[in-house]
């Protein structure tokens, strides 16, 4: 991703009150889809009104900008979704109490996959540690390092 692009895309959802989530070129290169997820900063959710928002700032900030340089792109504005990642320190704070589906060398006998609720984030920079409960009840932590990737878990009631 084009360090500039990013530069701007963040700074005009911040602008406009919302946290960028995730930002990725998808489709084929003929027309590519410029994808942005976005998350409210107060936890109540992503409307329908706020994509439209973000879309229309980002749309007319990235036409004047030479970040995307002319490209042709489509734009697509989106929430993070239910399953929703969890890359850093403040996003696992944000999400304490909450299950998570984390992958992790850690987890090998498992596929690398374990299911845990989240019970704290304690420690700053490089040694950041998540304390997590298991389907067992049994507490114990992770580096933040040794996360290779985690997302928000969702059970649907039936």
């Amino acid at each position: 991703m084009n360090p500039e692009l990013h530069a701007v895309v963040e700074q005009e959802v911040g602008r406009l009150g919302y946290e960028l989530v995730d930002l990725r070129f998808t489709g084929p290169r003929n027309r590519p889809v410029l994808d942005v997820r976005i998350d409210t900063l107060d936890g109540a959710g992503v409307r329908v009104g706020d994509c439209e928002r973000v879309s229309r700032a980002l749309s007319e900030r990235l036409d004047a900008a030479p970040a995307v340089g002319g490209a042709r792109y489509v734009l697509e504005v989106s929430s993070p979704g239910v399953e929703r990642p969890l890359r850093n320190a403040a996003e696992w704070r944000r999400f304490i109490g909450r299950r998570a589906t984390v992958k992790s060398a850690r987890f090998g006998s498992v596929g690398g996959h374990v299911e845990v609720e989240i019970v704290a984030v304690e420690g700053t920079g490089g040694d950041v540690r998540i304390r997590v409960r298991d389907a067992k009840a049994v507490e114990f932590e992770l580096a933040l390092a040794e996360i290779e990737r985690a997302r928000l878990a969702v059970h649907w009631n039936h």
